[in-house]
């Protein structure tokens, strides 16, 4: 096929994850006709697999709840985290339409939230940390309102669902948790599980969608209900540039390349480059190969929008903090002999685990945010070694509360222990042997630890000294610190990490409209960059949990707005809360007001 097969419309958004699809929803709210690409062959890139968490401040969940936060609040957390990565156009226009984002969201489409009101800011000591009211998750979905869409999402992340159901935070998991120590926990995980099979037989997916699953169908569904165009297995190849303005872009189909002409422009959401191994080579810290990460995104987040962006004149911004969303991650061997990535994100807090080197020391507050876990560990890795750690604990904590892949009671172990996901020992110098850490060093460590853990402290790291600790900890634990217990009940076991992520902070240069800047700071026409196409907002900080999310949302819905020409933000509280009813008259946007 020739490029004479063309299509119009006028915004085309490479990518389908959150991003990328709050964009495409937002403009055709707002009476844009609006084409999705994806080069997967199903919809919703990392975000599908991700937790779902949304780091919104000022949201109007929070509101309804009566926490009333003084809009300063954000604004001074976030100076005194990034420094003088702190960009105030973009941090300004970020705190300024997330609450709108979420407004939006909720009235006029299928998206809707529920609150994570309880989850602290990540570093509580800091001046302007908040210990509530930042969070907002995408409600769980039943997958048979989505209809036959549904079999072109993707699907939750084999690794932290359990036979392909995922858990929620929150609730869920505690119930998951608990669920051989409470009655209550023992029937709610009966019955979910109970439903999963049934769905299972009956559709071969989980649909009971939760997390980041959830948010995509939620949103695809809304794309659908709008008329937006989604076409998977469609990578775009080439930008069409005419007189320096972007104008649409040649995209790849299985009967051939297309043109697909946007009269208002492109925006980039393609997921960043996690997989693109040169890129990772290049920036990432102790990945001499770029293989020595493990990052959790699809294979097909590679680097795709960063390249289009600078085919543009855009440029790859590298001056952050951390190139990459940091994550503690541990392969998994999967029967079918294909390698899984587990990011350690629950696990660290609980109490009765430890994370050390293969010097058998402990390195950082194991209960602390996963970036600072994974950035400690870079740091501290003696250079020329392997960047690895270790997550000690004893039976019965495997057994409470898991280890990585490894489930709790009754979920049986042994087959962990014989593929090598798990080492064990009967004594921590056996244990110490088998992982290759220094094993007198290894006795001494959690001989200390023990000491002090069975008082419930920690004077070396202060683990459960802040809010995020203690959230992270558990609740039903008898000491008097939620995220410390001795590890004493042999045998003792161990889970190898590496650094790894969710995706990257690099990426292109953006204003507080998310139109990617040239070399001279200007805007180059008709090109936006939004997710983590975009350089991160954070500087490459991570202040909370939901900082990839709740700007990603945030700047898709501004993306969608600006090339809408919609920027006037009381309309959506003018509108009448008609759930899809699109602000359009024959396709020509009505005024707001």
């Amino acid at each position: 096929m020739s490029h004479s097969t063309q299509m119009n419309c006028d915004l085309l958004v490479v990518g389908s994850g959150a991003s990328g699809l709050a964009a495409a929803v937002t403009a055709a709210w707002h009476g844009l006709k609006v084409v999705v690409v994806d080069k997967d062959a199903v919809f919703g890139g990392a975000t599908a697999w991700s937790g779902g968490w949304m780091w919104v401040p000022g949201n109007p969940l929070a509101k309804r709840a009566g926490i009333h936060e003084d809009p300063q609040q954000p604004r001074t957390y976030l100076k005194n985290e990034l420094g003088d990565r702190y960009e105030p156009e973009r941090v300004e226009a970020f705190l300024d339409n997330c609450p709108h984002m979420v407004a939006f969201f909720d009235e006029h489409t299928a998206l809707k939230f529920v609150d994570g009101n309880q989850i602290p800011d990540i570093h509580g000591n800091v001046e302007g940390a908040a210990t509530q009211g930042h969070q907002v998750i995408a409600a769980p979905y039943d997958g048979r309102e989505i209809g036959p869409l549904i079999k072109r999402l993707r699907k939750t992340m084999r690794e932290t669902s359990f036979m392909g159901m995922p858990i929620m935070a929150g609730a869920d998991l505690m119930a998951f948790l608990s669920m051989t120590r409470s009655l209550k926990s023992f029937v709610h995980v009966t019955k979910r599980f109970t439903r999963h099979l049934l769905d299972l037989a009956r559709y071969g997916r989980a649909m009971q969608l939760v997390n980041g699953v959830a948010l995509v169908g939620r949103l695809a569904k809304s794309a659908e209900a709008l008329g937006v165009t989604l076409m998977e297995s469609a990578p775009a190849k080439r930008l069409i540039l005419e007189n320096g303005v972007v104008r649409g872009a040649i995209v790849a189909t299985a009967s051939g390349e297309i043109g697909i002409r946007a009269t208002k422009g492109v925006v980039l959401a393609a997921g960043g480059f996690p997989n693109d191994l040169k890129r990772r080579k290049d920036l990432f810290p102790r990945t001499p190969t770029g293989r020595e990460h493990l990052a959790l995104p699809p294979e097909s987040c590679s680097g795709d929008g960063i390249s289009l962006g600078e085919s543009a004149g855009g440029i790859l911004v590298t001056d952050v903090a951390s190139p990459a969303a940091w994550a503690p991650v541990s392969k998994v061997k999967h029967p079918d002999g294909s390698i899984g990535h587990f990011p350690h994100i629950i696990d660290r807090a609980k109490p009765g685990v430890i994370g050390v080197l293969a010097n058998g020391k402990r390195f950082v507050n194991e209960a602390g945010g996963y970036y600072d876990y994974t950035s400690a560990m870079v740091a501290a890795a003696p250079q020329g070694q392997e960047v690895a750690s270790w997550l000690v604990c004893d039976h019965r904590f495997l057994r409470r509360y898991g280890l990585g892949y490894a489930r709790p009671f009754p979920v049986p172990v042994g087959s962990f222990v014989r593929n090598g996901y798990l080492q064990r020992g009967a004594t921590m110098e056996e244990l110490a042997t088998r992982c290759g850490i220094a094993p007198d060093a290894l006795a001494e460590t959690v001989k200390v630890f023990n000491e002090h853990a069975r008082r419930g402290e920690d004077p070396q790291f202060g683990r459960g000294s802040t809010p995020y600790n203690r959230k992270g900890g558990d609740p039903l634990h008898k000491g008097p610190n939620p995220c410390v217990a001795p590890i004493e009940h042999g045998p003792f076991y161990a889970v190898k990490v590496f650094p790894g992520s969710f995706g990257t902070f690099a990426g292109l240069g953006t204003n507080g409209s998310a139109q990617v800047l040239d070399q001279d700071g200007k805007p180059i026409a008709g090109l936006y960059a939004v997710g983590t196409d975009m350089a991160s907002m954070m500087g490459g900080f991570y202040p909370s949990g939901g900082i990839n999310l709740g700007p990603a949302m945030t700047f898709g819905y501004i993306a969608g707005r600006h090339a809408a020409g919609a920027m006037d933000y009381e309309e959506s509280d003018q509108q009448s809360a008609g759930d899809m009813t699109p602000q359009t008259t024959r396709g020509v946007p009505t005024p707001a007001h």
